[in-house]
Protein backbone atom coordinates (compact mmCIF):
# COMPACT_ATOMS: atom_id res chain seq x y z
CA UNK A 1 0.00 0.00 0.00
CA UNK A 2 1.27 3.59 -0.68
CA UNK A 3 2.53 5.74 1.70
CA UNK A 4 -0.36 8.23 1.08
CA UNK A 5 -3.06 5.71 1.23
CA UNK A 6 -1.64 4.67 4.77
CA UNK A 7 -1.68 8.40 5.86
CA UNK A 8 -5.58 8.76 4.39
CA UNK A 9 -6.60 5.28 6.03
CA UNK A 10 -5.40 6.92 9.42
CA UNK A 11 -6.67 10.31 9.24
CA UNK A 12 -9.92 8.46 8.27
CA UNK A 13 -9.77 6.24 11.09
CA UNK A 14 -8.69 9.20 13.69
CA UNK A 15 -11.53 11.58 12.75
CA UNK A 16 -14.03 8.23 13.43
CA UNK A 17 -12.64 8.07 16.47
CA UNK A 18 -12.77 12.23 17.53
CA UNK A 19 -16.25 11.79 16.32
CA UNK A 20 -17.23 9.25 18.66
CA UNK A 21 -15.24 10.87 21.48
CA UNK A 22 -17.22 14.10 20.40
CA UNK A 23 -20.37 12.02 20.58
CA UNK A 24 -19.75 10.23 24.67
CA UNK A 25 -19.20 13.38 25.71
CA UNK A 26 -22.32 15.51 24.38
CA UNK A 27 -20.39 17.01 22.27
CA UNK A 28 -22.61 17.03 19.66
CA UNK A 29 -22.32 20.42 17.95
CA UNK A 30 -18.49 19.51 17.16
CA UNK A 31 -19.23 16.63 16.03
CA UNK A 32 -21.47 17.66 13.21
CA UNK A 33 -19.22 20.54 12.55
CA UNK A 34 -16.75 17.63 12.09
CA UNK A 35 -18.99 15.24 10.11
CA UNK A 36 -19.74 18.32 7.64
CA UNK A 37 -15.79 19.29 7.27
CA UNK A 38 -14.03 15.80 7.38
CA UNK A 39 -16.98 13.94 5.59
CA UNK A 40 -17.75 11.46 8.67
CA UNK A 41 -20.88 9.13 8.17
CA UNK A 42 -23.40 9.87 10.80
CA UNK A 43 -23.11 5.85 11.35
CA UNK A 44 -19.92 6.03 12.26
CA UNK A 45 -17.98 3.01 14.32
CA UNK A 46 -18.18 3.29 18.17
CA UNK A 47 -15.00 2.90 19.71
CA UNK A 48 -14.80 1.48 23.34
CA UNK A 49 -11.47 1.56 24.81
CA UNK A 50 -10.19 1.22 28.64
CA UNK A 51 -7.29 3.60 28.50
CA UNK A 52 -9.14 6.08 25.88
CA UNK A 53 -8.87 7.34 23.02
CA UNK A 54 -4.94 8.52 22.46
CA UNK A 55 -4.87 4.79 23.07
CA UNK A 56 -6.86 3.11 21.04
CA UNK A 57 -5.22 5.88 18.37
CA UNK A 58 -1.84 4.55 19.14
CA UNK A 59 -2.54 1.03 19.21
CA UNK A 60 -4.20 1.26 16.10
CA UNK A 61 -1.01 2.91 14.17
CA UNK A 62 1.80 1.89 16.43
CA UNK A 63 2.47 -0.65 13.90
CA UNK A 64 3.23 1.65 11.13
CA UNK A 65 5.04 4.07 13.29
CA UNK A 66 7.47 1.35 14.84
CA UNK A 67 8.25 -0.13 11.51
CA UNK A 68 9.45 3.15 10.30
CA UNK A 69 11.20 4.23 13.59
CA UNK A 70 13.11 0.62 13.37
CA UNK A 71 13.74 1.72 9.93
CA UNK A 72 15.20 5.06 11.15
CA UNK A 73 17.41 3.42 14.06
CA UNK A 74 18.69 0.61 12.27
CA UNK A 75 20.46 2.79 9.67
CA UNK A 76 21.69 5.36 12.65
CA UNK A 77 23.01 2.19 14.60
CA UNK A 78 24.98 0.55 11.92
CA UNK A 79 26.78 3.53 11.68
CA UNK A 80 27.59 3.49 15.31
CA UNK A 81 28.09 0.41 16.08
CA UNK A 82 31.87 0.02 15.62
CA UNK A 83 32.18 3.59 18.08
CA UNK A 84 29.90 1.93 20.58
CA UNK A 85 31.38 -1.56 20.61
CA UNK A 86 34.59 -0.07 23.39
CA UNK A 87 32.05 1.97 25.19
CA UNK A 88 30.09 -0.58 25.61
CA UNK A 89 32.75 -3.15 26.83
CA UNK A 90 34.07 -0.38 29.17
CA UNK A 91 30.13 0.32 30.69
CA UNK A 92 30.17 -3.55 31.31
CA UNK A 93 33.52 -3.79 33.76
CA UNK A 94 31.86 -0.89 35.70
CA UNK A 95 29.09 -2.22 36.20
CA UNK A 96 30.77 -5.64 37.13
CA UNK A 97 32.48 -3.97 39.57
CA UNK A 98 29.22 -1.89 41.45
CA UNK A 99 27.58 -4.96 41.99
CA UNK A 100 26.39 -3.95 46.10
CA UNK A 101 22.98 -3.61 47.39
CA UNK A 102 21.95 -0.24 45.51
CA UNK A 103 23.70 1.42 42.59
CA UNK A 104 23.17 4.83 41.56
CA UNK A 105 21.62 4.17 38.01
CA UNK A 106 18.20 3.30 37.25
CA UNK A 107 17.64 0.43 34.85
CA UNK A 108 14.60 0.39 32.14
CA UNK A 109 13.45 -1.59 28.70
CA UNK A 110 12.73 -0.02 25.40
CA UNK A 111 10.68 -0.66 22.75
CA UNK A 112 13.10 -3.47 21.46
CA UNK A 113 13.00 -4.89 24.67
CA UNK A 114 16.80 -4.27 25.37
CA UNK A 115 17.69 -2.93 28.98
CA UNK A 116 19.28 0.39 29.03
CA UNK A 117 21.55 1.54 31.68
CA UNK A 118 23.01 5.03 31.91
CA UNK A 119 22.30 5.62 28.40
CA UNK A 120 24.16 2.64 27.09
CA UNK A 121 22.29 -0.08 25.53
CA UNK A 122 23.00 -3.77 26.73
CA UNK A 123 21.60 -7.24 26.14
CA UNK A 124 22.70 -8.80 29.26
CA UNK A 125 23.62 -6.79 31.70
CA UNK A 126 22.78 -7.21 35.49
CA UNK A 127 20.21 -4.66 36.61
CA UNK A 128 21.11 -1.39 37.91
CA UNK A 129 18.63 -0.22 41.47
CA UNK A 130 17.82 3.20 42.72
CA UNK A 131 20.97 4.49 44.76
CA UNK A 132 20.65 4.96 48.74
CA UNK A 133 17.10 6.15 49.83
CA UNK A 134 15.31 4.86 46.93
CA UNK A 135 16.56 1.50 47.05
CA UNK A 136 13.46 -0.84 48.77
CA UNK A 137 14.56 -3.50 50.78
CA UNK A 138 11.04 -3.16 52.46
CA UNK A 139 10.74 -5.94 54.60
CA UNK A 140 12.14 -8.31 56.69
CA UNK A 141 9.94 -11.41 55.42
CA UNK A 142 10.26 -12.46 52.30
CA UNK A 143 7.62 -10.11 49.51
CA UNK A 144 5.19 -12.04 47.57
CA UNK A 145 3.19 -9.55 45.81
CA UNK A 146 2.42 -6.32 44.23
CA UNK A 147 0.18 -4.10 42.15
CA UNK A 148 0.41 -0.71 40.82
CA UNK A 149 -2.29 1.85 41.24
CA UNK A 150 -4.17 2.92 37.96
CA UNK A 151 -2.29 5.97 38.06
CA UNK A 152 0.97 4.80 38.00
CA UNK A 153 1.84 6.74 41.67
CA UNK A 154 1.36 4.11 43.99
CA UNK A 155 2.60 0.87 44.15
CA UNK A 156 1.15 -2.08 46.76
CA UNK A 157 3.76 -4.57 48.07
CA UNK A 158 2.51 -7.38 50.33
CA UNK A 159 4.18 -10.81 51.67
CA UNK A 160 4.79 -13.01 54.79
CA UNK A 161 4.85 -9.50 57.39
CA UNK A 162 1.12 -9.37 56.34
CA UNK A 163 1.07 -5.83 56.56
CA UNK A 164 0.72 -3.50 53.21
CA UNK A 165 3.80 -0.98 52.26
CA UNK A 166 2.46 1.84 49.64
CA UNK A 167 5.71 3.46 47.82
CA UNK A 168 4.99 6.34 46.67
CA UNK A 169 6.94 5.99 43.00
CA UNK A 170 7.12 9.91 42.51
CA UNK A 171 8.59 11.07 45.87
CA UNK A 172 10.22 7.45 46.96
CA UNK A 173 8.22 7.52 50.10
CA UNK A 174 6.91 4.71 51.62
CA UNK A 175 3.83 4.37 54.44
CA UNK A 176 2.48 0.72 55.91
CA UNK A 177 -0.40 0.20 57.52
CA UNK A 178 -1.33 0.16 61.41
CA UNK A 179 -3.04 -3.40 61.40
CA UNK A 180 -2.53 -6.17 59.42
CA UNK A 181 -3.37 -9.89 58.67
CA UNK A 182 -2.73 -12.72 61.28
CA UNK A 183 -0.81 -14.59 58.43
CA UNK A 184 1.33 -13.85 55.13
CA UNK A 185 -0.86 -12.09 52.21
CA UNK A 186 -0.78 -13.76 49.62
CA UNK A 187 -1.96 -11.68 46.89
CA UNK A 188 -2.81 -7.72 46.73
CA UNK A 189 -4.90 -5.59 44.00
CA UNK A 190 -5.39 -2.05 43.63
CA UNK A 191 -9.06 -1.34 42.60
CA UNK A 192 -9.06 0.30 39.28
CA UNK A 193 -9.06 4.39 39.50
CA UNK A 194 -8.73 4.18 43.23
CA UNK A 195 -6.72 4.34 46.21
CA UNK A 196 -8.35 1.52 47.58
CA UNK A 197 -6.67 -1.97 47.86
CA UNK A 198 -7.69 -5.26 48.45
CA UNK A 199 -5.50 -8.29 49.92
CA UNK A 200 -6.31 -12.19 50.61
CA UNK A 201 -4.30 -13.97 52.85
CA UNK A 202 -3.49 -17.36 54.62
CA UNK A 203 -5.76 -16.01 57.23
CA UNK A 204 -8.49 -17.07 55.06
CA UNK A 205 -10.28 -13.26 54.95
CA UNK A 206 -10.02 -10.68 52.02
CA UNK A 207 -9.36 -7.12 53.68
CA UNK A 208 -9.85 -3.78 51.43
CA UNK A 209 -7.69 -0.43 52.74
CA UNK A 210 -7.11 2.69 51.50
CA UNK A 211 -4.15 3.88 50.95
CA UNK A 212 -5.14 7.84 51.60
CA UNK A 213 -6.13 6.25 55.13
CA UNK A 214 -3.35 4.03 56.24
CA UNK A 215 -4.19 4.30 59.89
CA UNK A 216 -7.79 3.37 58.76
CA UNK A 217 -8.96 -0.27 60.07
CA UNK A 218 -9.52 -2.40 57.09
CA UNK A 219 -13.16 -3.94 55.79
CA UNK A 220 -12.57 -7.52 57.05
CA UNK A 221 -14.67 -9.68 54.12
CA UNK A 222 -15.01 -13.58 55.80
CA UNK A 223 -16.56 -16.71 54.67
CA UNK A 224 -13.37 -18.78 52.80
CA UNK A 225 -12.97 -21.75 54.52
CA UNK A 226 -9.09 -22.22 53.57
CA UNK A 227 -5.98 -20.03 53.05
CA UNK A 228 -6.92 -17.57 50.56
CA UNK A 229 -4.15 -17.40 47.73
CA UNK A 230 -5.49 -14.87 44.81
CA UNK A 231 -8.03 -11.89 44.11
CA UNK A 232 -9.03 -9.40 41.56
CA UNK A 233 -11.16 -6.64 40.99
CA UNK A 234 -13.59 -6.19 38.45
CA UNK A 235 -12.27 -3.76 35.89
CA UNK A 236 -15.89 -1.83 35.12
CA UNK A 237 -17.78 -2.78 38.00
CA UNK A 238 -15.54 -1.73 40.33
CA UNK A 239 -17.06 -2.37 43.49
CA UNK A 240 -17.23 -6.35 42.30
CA UNK A 241 -14.00 -8.54 43.73
CA UNK A 242 -13.41 -11.77 43.15
CA UNK A 243 -11.44 -14.35 45.78
CA UNK A 244 -10.14 -18.03 45.54
CA UNK A 245 -9.17 -19.96 48.44
CA UNK A 246 -7.22 -23.98 48.57
CA UNK A 247 -10.50 -25.55 48.85
CA UNK A 248 -10.64 -24.42 44.75
CA UNK A 249 -13.59 -21.88 45.79
CA UNK A 250 -14.24 -19.02 44.23
CA UNK A 251 -16.06 -16.12 45.59
CA UNK A 252 -18.07 -13.01 44.23
CA UNK A 253 -17.92 -10.27 46.56
CA UNK A 254 -20.14 -6.61 46.87
CA UNK A 255 -17.18 -4.70 48.60
CA UNK A 256 -19.87 -1.64 48.87
CA UNK A 257 -22.13 -4.48 51.05
CA UNK A 258 -19.17 -6.33 52.56
CA UNK A 259 -21.10 -9.69 51.90
CA UNK A 260 -20.48 -12.55 49.45
CA UNK A 261 -22.72 -12.55 46.06
CA UNK A 262 -21.71 -16.08 44.50
CA UNK A 263 -19.58 -19.22 45.30
CA UNK A 264 -18.96 -21.39 42.72
CA UNK A 265 -16.02 -24.26 42.19
CA UNK A 266 -12.88 -23.68 39.74
CA UNK A 267 -9.40 -21.78 40.95
CA UNK A 268 -7.07 -22.22 43.76
CA UNK A 269 -4.16 -20.78 42.77
CA UNK A 270 -5.12 -17.36 40.80
CA UNK A 271 -7.37 -15.71 39.80
CA UNK A 272 -7.76 -12.51 36.76
CA UNK A 273 -10.76 -10.53 35.26
CA UNK A 274 -10.18 -10.07 31.54
CA UNK A 275 -8.87 -6.12 31.55
CA UNK A 276 -11.07 -4.61 29.05
CA UNK A 277 -14.64 -5.30 29.74
CA UNK A 278 -14.29 -7.88 32.64
CA UNK A 279 -16.62 -10.52 30.74
CA UNK A 280 -14.62 -13.05 31.09
CA UNK A 281 -12.41 -14.58 34.28
CA UNK A 282 -9.33 -16.71 34.02
CA UNK A 283 -8.70 -19.22 36.82
CA UNK A 284 -5.62 -21.86 37.67
CA UNK A 285 -6.37 -24.70 39.50
CA UNK A 286 -3.60 -27.76 39.50
CA UNK A 287 -2.19 -27.61 35.93
CA UNK A 288 -5.41 -26.40 34.15
CA UNK A 289 -6.34 -23.38 33.28
CA UNK A 290 -10.25 -22.36 33.34
CA UNK A 291 -12.25 -19.30 31.61
CA UNK A 292 -15.20 -18.62 33.27
CA UNK A 293 -18.29 -16.43 32.08
CA UNK A 294 -18.65 -13.53 34.68
CA UNK A 295 -22.37 -12.84 33.59
CA UNK A 296 -23.54 -16.76 33.85
CA UNK A 297 -21.11 -18.49 35.93
CA UNK A 298 -20.59 -20.54 33.09
CA UNK A 299 -17.30 -22.48 32.47
CA UNK A 300 -16.37 -20.69 28.81
CA UNK A 301 -13.33 -22.41 28.17
CA UNK A 302 -10.45 -25.13 29.34
CA UNK A 303 -6.83 -24.96 28.88
CA UNK A 304 -4.70 -27.80 29.29
CA UNK A 305 -0.75 -28.54 28.88
CA UNK A 306 1.25 -27.57 31.42
CA UNK A 307 3.12 -30.51 33.60
CA UNK A 308 3.16 -28.81 36.51
CA UNK A 309 1.05 -26.59 38.80
CA UNK A 310 -0.01 -22.99 37.04
CA UNK A 311 1.84 -20.54 39.57
CA UNK A 312 0.43 -17.12 37.53
CA UNK A 313 -1.79 -16.03 34.58
CA UNK A 314 -1.85 -12.39 33.10
CA UNK A 315 -4.30 -11.47 30.41
CA UNK A 316 -3.12 -9.00 27.43
CA UNK A 317 -4.35 -5.76 27.57
CA UNK A 318 -6.60 -6.15 24.19
CA UNK A 319 -8.16 -9.46 26.59
CA UNK A 320 -8.16 -11.77 23.98
CA UNK A 321 -4.95 -14.10 24.63
CA UNK A 322 -3.35 -14.68 28.25
CA UNK A 323 0.12 -16.34 29.23
CA UNK A 324 -0.03 -18.65 31.82
CA UNK A 325 3.06 -19.61 33.93
CA UNK A 326 4.26 -22.83 35.76
CA UNK A 327 7.54 -23.58 36.88
CA UNK A 328 8.11 -25.71 33.79
CA UNK A 329 7.07 -23.36 30.90
CA UNK A 330 5.35 -20.56 29.78
CA UNK A 331 2.52 -20.59 27.28
CA UNK A 332 0.25 -17.78 25.68
CA UNK A 333 -3.10 -19.00 24.78
CA UNK A 334 -6.03 -17.68 22.03
CA UNK A 335 -9.15 -17.38 24.54
CA UNK A 336 -11.33 -17.59 20.96
CA UNK A 337 -9.43 -19.81 19.07
CA UNK A 338 -9.44 -22.01 22.48
CA UNK A 339 -5.59 -23.20 22.13
CA UNK A 340 -1.98 -22.43 22.83
CA UNK A 341 -0.35 -19.96 20.35
CA UNK A 342 3.36 -20.35 21.68
CA UNK A 343 5.61 -22.18 24.39
CA UNK A 344 8.77 -21.46 26.00
CA UNK A 345 10.15 -23.55 28.46
CA UNK A 346 11.97 -22.43 31.69
CA UNK A 347 15.20 -24.79 30.79
CA UNK A 348 15.31 -24.98 34.58
CA UNK A 349 14.55 -21.25 35.35
CA UNK A 350 11.29 -22.03 38.08
CA UNK A 351 9.07 -19.77 36.20
CA UNK A 352 6.70 -18.00 38.81
CA UNK A 353 5.26 -14.96 37.67
CA UNK A 354 4.48 -12.88 34.36
CA UNK A 355 3.86 -9.57 33.14
CA UNK A 356 3.55 -7.58 29.69
CA UNK A 357 6.16 -5.16 28.48
CA UNK A 358 5.00 -1.56 29.26
CA UNK A 359 5.73 -0.19 25.63
CA UNK A 360 4.78 -3.18 23.96
CA UNK A 361 2.46 -5.97 25.02
CA UNK A 362 3.81 -8.91 22.38
CA UNK A 363 6.52 -8.75 24.55
CA UNK A 364 6.35 -10.49 28.40
CA UNK A 365 8.54 -10.53 31.01
CA UNK A 366 8.54 -13.58 33.02
CA UNK A 367 9.96 -13.95 36.55
CA UNK A 368 11.87 -17.18 37.52
CA UNK A 369 14.87 -17.95 39.77
CA UNK A 370 16.64 -14.59 40.55
CA UNK A 371 16.36 -13.29 36.94
CA UNK A 372 14.00 -12.53 34.04
CA UNK A 373 13.20 -14.21 30.72
CA UNK A 374 12.04 -11.31 28.31
CA UNK A 375 10.19 -13.35 25.82
CA UNK A 376 8.50 -12.16 22.38
CA UNK A 377 6.50 -15.43 21.66
CA UNK A 378 5.97 -14.04 17.87
CA UNK A 379 9.70 -14.40 17.48
CA UNK A 380 10.37 -17.95 18.51
CA UNK A 381 13.46 -18.99 20.50
CA UNK A 382 14.56 -15.44 21.06
CA UNK A 383 14.79 -14.48 24.51
CA UNK A 384 16.84 -12.38 26.97
CA UNK A 385 17.95 -13.54 30.37
CA UNK A 386 18.55 -10.72 32.85
CA UNK A 387 19.60 -11.34 36.64
CA UNK A 388 17.54 -10.01 39.03
CA UNK A 389 17.27 -11.14 42.15
CA UNK A 390 19.06 -13.33 44.85
CA UNK A 391 15.89 -15.23 45.22
CA UNK A 392 13.19 -16.26 43.26
CA UNK A 393 10.96 -13.67 41.57
CA UNK A 394 8.06 -13.96 43.16
CA UNK A 395 5.52 -11.29 41.56
CA UNK A 396 5.80 -8.57 38.48
CA UNK A 397 3.51 -5.42 37.73
CA UNK A 398 3.29 -3.27 35.22
CA UNK A 399 2.69 0.28 35.26
CA UNK A 400 1.54 2.04 31.23
CA UNK A 401 2.07 5.47 32.87
CA UNK A 402 4.80 5.92 34.05
CA UNK A 403 6.19 3.46 32.12
CA UNK A 404 7.38 0.84 34.86
CA UNK A 405 7.50 -2.76 35.66
CA UNK A 406 8.01 -3.51 39.54
CA UNK A 407 9.66 -7.10 40.56
CA UNK A 408 8.83 -8.19 44.02
CA UNK A 409 11.09 -11.09 45.96
CA UNK A 410 12.00 -13.92 48.42
CA UNK A 411 15.08 -11.77 49.09
CA UNK A 412 12.61 -9.10 50.49
CA UNK A 413 13.15 -6.71 48.21
CA UNK A 414 11.28 -4.99 45.36
CA UNK A 415 12.84 -3.54 42.71
CA UNK A 416 11.40 -0.82 39.69
CA UNK A 417 12.57 -1.30 36.15
CA UNK A 418 11.40 1.93 34.15
CA UNK A 419 11.03 2.71 29.93
CA UNK A 420 12.79 6.15 29.24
Amino acid sequence: MASEDVQDNDEILLHLYMHDYFIKNNMHETAASLRQEAGVPNNSVQIDHPQGILKEWWSSCSDIILKEFSEAETSAQMSNHMMQTEEHQNTDDMLQQQQVICDQSLGFFTKDSKFHVSGKCHTDLHPAFFGEGNCLNCSTEEVLCCDFSSDGKLLAIAGREAKVMFWNIEDHNKFVTDESHSLPISDVRFKPNSTIVATSSYDKTVQIWDSAEAGKSPLKLQGHGDHVLSLDFHPRRTNLLCSSDRNNEIRFWDINQGSWTHIFKGATKQVRFEPRNGNLLATSSGNVVKVFDVQTYELYAVFKGHDKEVQSICWDPDGTRFISISEDSARLWSVSERKSLHELSSTGNNFQCCTFHPWNWKIWIIGGYRSFEVWNPYERNKTLTIDAHKELVSSLATSIDPEMVASTSYDKSVKLWASP
